[in-house]
């Protein structure tokens, strides 16, 4: 395993991590400026900004924690994709029954000129857990 794809292994635990702790201003580091991501049956959502405003939407509903299965990383000079199967399980905070969803994703990455990772484009293909 290269560096390169140790970095961008570590990009997404540290995005995990992150996530379940509430750390915004972390997650928001780990992505270019002009992110986008694409999901099923709703517009993209363009930019750290886009991010930001729907993650604050949602926050103090629901403890988030996630786990990404790595299936390949392949990197190509300043860029990479990476497809994994993510588990996000959403846990209400007022007591409710916790969700889960389910699938692939497919993230594209770009190396800045420091030489960190970051992600530039996500696509998910995420659904309820067990075929609901």
């Amino acid at each position: 395993m290269t560096n390169d794809e140790r970095a961008i292994r570590e990009v997404i635990n540290t995005w995990m991590r992150a996530t379940a702790a509430g750390d915004l201003t972390r997650v928001l580091e780990l992505m270019d400026d002009d992110v986008v991501f694409l999901g099923p049956g709703r517009p993209a959502m363009r930019g750290k900004q886009g991010f930001a405003h729907a993650t604050k939407a949602a926050e103090g509903r629901h403890r988030i924690e996630g786990s990404a299965d790595i299936q390949e990383v392949h990197i190509f000079g300043e860029w990479a994709y990476c497809w994994n199967q993510l588990t996000v399980r959403m846990t209400p905070l007022d007591g409710g029954a916790a969700s889960e969803r389910r699938g692939p994703v497919l993230s594209i990455f770009r190396k800045r000129p420091d030489g960190t990772w970051v992600l530039f484009r996500d696509a998910n293909m995420l659904a309820p857990a067990g075929g609901a």
